[in-house]
């Protein structure tokens, strides 16, 4: 690992000026994937900024009846909140299937949004990467990608976002809420991360020297009944291969309101707004469900050693959509 400076910032004011002031700079929360990159020298940053003195580490209601997240609020205490476990149950499940606890206790909210891919070829400096090295090629267009992108992928970079908290946010319109020397800013998620096109290095929205100050969460009383389910290569703590944030509001058994996000399968959460729209109005049994899911994946491209992924997540949401059906009925 190279040599690097490290400050404790006291202050927003004083953070935003620290990382300004370095171009080689970079935030610090819990630090669970920086200083693992940090270590295979793939991040080599020239200072590290730690925030965790900020007073980022809350959640509260908000005035509308949402919930607004710190940015340094542990990934432990957010899935133990009583507020997020019963308003927002898939986000407290997703936490909890990402990772194990002594990890959750470090990694805090605005880290976990912006983690790196964990793509071998991404993690390999010795490999050709567009992401870390753009312009020198993506080595897993032909080699090792079972577990990469079916959707909007590009020919630049077919890495998936590792995320499993992030796909619940997606699900339910979650804003990301930044500050910059020029003042605060928000940005949908929907609009946080980047599409890959040509330029996969650039990954979020996020202003230059803007810091994530927290992810407000708007009201839905749909995501009271809501579920994530995660699917992986092991049953130890390991990366998904296909993930589902679900929520879904029946009534006279027409679906009144559903809300769908697959992981694992993008750069970025997917919000299956196509599988929301052929499902809303319609009936909720299973012939529904699979016939939303087929409308979502049909803009699917899968690589020769991938496809398996799209009758993985069309059977992840008949089963997920199936089981919160079948609870609403009780």
């Amino acid at each position: 690992m190279r040599e690097f400076r490290y400050e404790r910032a006291a202050d927003m004011a004083g953070a935003l000026t620290l990382l300004a002031a370095e171009p080689g700079a970079r935030p610090l929360g819990g630090g669970t994937n920086l200083v693992d990159l940090m270590k295979n020298g793939i991040e080599r940053p020239a200072l590290l900024v730690d925030l965790r003195d900020l007073p980022l580490g809350r959640i509260e209601p908000t005035a509308d009846g949402g919930l607004r997240i710190g940015a340094t609020v542990t990934n432990s205490d957010l899935a133990a909140h009583p507020d997020v476990r019963r308003r927002y149950p898939a986000l407290a499940q997703a936490v909890l299937a990402g990772a194990s606890g002594q990890l959750r206790n470090m990694a805090t909210v605005g880290g976990n949004l912006l983690q790196r891919t964990r793509c071998g070829y991404f993690t390999d400096a010795a490999a050709p990467c567009n992401k870390r090295s753009p312009g020198s090629g993506c080595a897993a267009l032909t080699g090792e990608h079972r577990n990469h992108a079916v959707l909007g992928a590009s020919p630049h970079c077919v890495a998936v976002h590792p995320s499993d908290m992030a796909v619940a946010l997606a699900a339910f319109d979650a804003v990301v809420v930044y500050e910059t020397l020029d003042g605060p800013g928000e940005l949908p998620l929907a609009e946080f991360y980047r599409p890959v096109d040509s330029n996969p290095q650039l990954e979020t929205a996020l202003p230059p020297g803007a810091l994530i100050t927290g992810v407000v969460l708007p009201p839905a009383p749909v995501a009271a009944a809501s579920r994530y389910r995660k699917v992986r290569e092991r049953a130890s703590y390991a990366f998904a291969i296909g993930s589902l944030a679900a929520a879904l509001d029946i009534r006279d058994g027409i679906v009144h309101d559903v809300r769908l996000a697959f992981g694992a399968v993008a750069s970025r959460p997917w919000r299956a707004r196509q599988a929301e729209r052929a499902l809303t109005g319609g009936p909720a049994d299973a012939a529904a469900f699979a016939a939303a899911a087929d409308a979502e994946l049909a803009a699917a491209r899968p690589l020769p050693h991938n496809g398996y992924k799209l009758p993985l997540m069309r059977n992840l949401a008949v089963s997920v959509l199936t089981e919160l059906a079948e609870e609403a009925a009780r």
